[in-house]
């Protein structure tokens, strides 16, 4: 890289330029003083997740309701929207609330240094190849939890022997041609069953290979209730009281998944065996070896992958992979699956603060040996914020929270006179607990690299929205934090 510049001064770096980034930035500017912020976004478009993806068929797996902005109503009819959609809805509200104007594209962070004697982070920014410097009293990282530059690539036995097209959905390639194709997804989570019903009516034919079964839910895109209250009421009162509602609907679903799991398992499958085709059997193809909500239900609006399966255009198929060769797969029970085409929609691979390197006082950081406080900063990591959302519930009805906590804590830091907020968790008194309840594996992929989770107040994740909600809103913001007293405040009263 060329060398660094001058170093810019700001109160507060976040990190992406997502759906995250882009809703605390709104809570910033809204909410606090700290106005001199700015928003570094290691691509050229903001939108992440819905800006990276262009699979067929890229959809919200939430409501958007509640994976939308709580202060920007949802419009549109359909509830589940597609991902073309979703980044309008984001570039808007970007757009109009003035925050795309405080957006750098190309700017991707390489490194944060913590500097206790300064109090501010330093920034090491690869900009278009140059190396940029800036300082910050608060750094807020909103880059998701998973790599941009690479997913999840496990070796597929023998696919170098294919002849055909090896395609991996994060970098779908945008001249694909699979027309009259016979493909092969692999796979059985929420990306699977989108791309299968989306392509089914172009391919010659398309399976859906898995090696464990999944819980399905059919949801319509539109919901009848919901219309008629966007009819009574104001489109802000419309938007709040349908997000309260389906966060409660989601709350809910979870509650009685893990309380009464073998009640759940039985209704699932009951609700999946309706919507088969008469020559796809529910066992083994439906049959997971884990409970409802040990991972995700993968959502299906409106039955399109059911669907698919009906129309005979697509399949489903259940076993271990033997070996690729030159025109498709040879699984182990010595099935032969042809594939001019092979999809690996095998996972994603996680990663925090967007992959950059974390440094205090010199001192590198892991931190997947850091505790997590309030599910929104790190131990021994001064004024930095980590914006995670909810697993069991849409993303963005956590991360909002996560983003109004830290301008809450903003602004005590100003009323108090204080410079420096760090965690600092007693070991002796907390002990380790997964950060997240789920054994999905790109999670268990991931676990040495997470924070990681406690068992007492504040060190774990948030996990429950109306809870969360009212911590957020009423409780305390600085319990468990180490505070500096404020340079400038001192120098006022000398």
């Amino acid at each position: 890289m060329v060398a660094a510049s001058a170093s810019e001064e700001l109160d507060v770096v976040i990190i992406g330029a997502g759906i995250s980034g882009i809703n605390a930035s709104y809570r910033l500017q809204t909410m606090t003083k700290w106005q001199n912020y700015t928003v570094l976004e290691g691509r050229s478009e903001m939108g992440g997740t819905w800006s990276l993806f262009n699979y067929p068929g890229i959809r919200s797996d939430s409501d958007m309701y509640t994976l939308g902005f709580p202060f920007r109503p949802w419009l549109d009819a359909k509830g589940i929207a597609s991902g073309e959609d979703i980044l309008k809805y984001v570039k808007d509200t970007a757009r109009e609330t003035g925050v795309d104007k405080h957006i750098r594209y190309n700017h991707k962070v390489q490194r944060l240094d913590w500097n206790s004697e300064t109090k501010r982070w330093t920034l090491y920014v690869n900009a278009n190849g140059q190396e940029k410097t800036f300082t910050s009293r608060f750094v807020y990282s909103c880059a998701g939890y998973y790599s941009y530059d690479e997913g999840h690539n496990p070796e597929l036995p023998g696919q170098d022997n294919f002849q055909g097209k090896l395609v991996h959905p994060q970098f779908w390639p945008k001249d694909l041609d699979y027309v009259d194709k016979k493909v092969v997804v692999v796979g059985s989570g929420a990306t699977a069953i989108t791309v299968v019903p989306a392509m089914a009516e172009k391919v010659k034919s398309i399976t859906m290979l898995q090696r464990s079964p999944g819980y399905f839910l059919k949801l319509p895109r539109r919901d009848a209730v919901v219309e008629l209250w966007k009819k009574i009421l104001p489109s802000q009162a419309a938007h709040s009281f349908i997000r309260m509602r389906n966060a409660f609907r989601a709350y809910l679903l979870v509650w009685i998944c893990k309380g009464f799991p073998s009640v759940a398992r039985r209704v699932l499958r009951y609700l999946t065996a309706k919507e088969l085709p008469p020559h796809i059997p529910l066992d083994p193809h439906f049959n997971p070896s884990y409970n409802p909500w040990d991972q995700r239900i993968c959502l299906d609006p409106d039955g399109e992958f059911f669907a698919s399966l009906r129309s005979g255009k697509a399949n489903i198929a259940t076993g271990h992979i033997d070996t690729i060769t030159s025109n498709g797969i040879k699984l182990k029970d010595g099935s032969f699956l042809e594939a001019d085409i092979i999809i690996a929609a095998t996972g994603l691979k996680m990663t925090m603060a967007g992959g950059s390197q974390l440094y205090v006082d010199g001192k590198k950081k892991d931190i997947g040996q850091l505790y997590i406080y309030k599910g929104q900063m790190l131990e021994d990591v001064p004024n930095f914020g980590l914006c995670l959302g909810y697993t069991n519930a849409s993303w963005t009805l956590g991360s909002d929270l996560a983003s109004r906590y830290i301008a809450r804590l903003i602004n005590e830091m100003d009323k108090k006179g204080i410079d420096v907020v760090t965690p600092r968790c007693d070991h002796t008194t907390v002990n380790e607990k997964p950060l997240i309840n789920l054994n999905s594996g790109y999670i268990t992929r991931a676990r040495k690299d997470l924070p990681k989770g406690g068992n007492k107040a504040p060190w774990y994740l948030r996990h429950s929205f109306f809870y969360d909600l009212l911590v957020v809103k009423f409780g305390s913001v600085l319990d468990s934090l180490e505070l500096s007293a404020a340079t400038r405040a001192q120098e006022l009263t000398e």
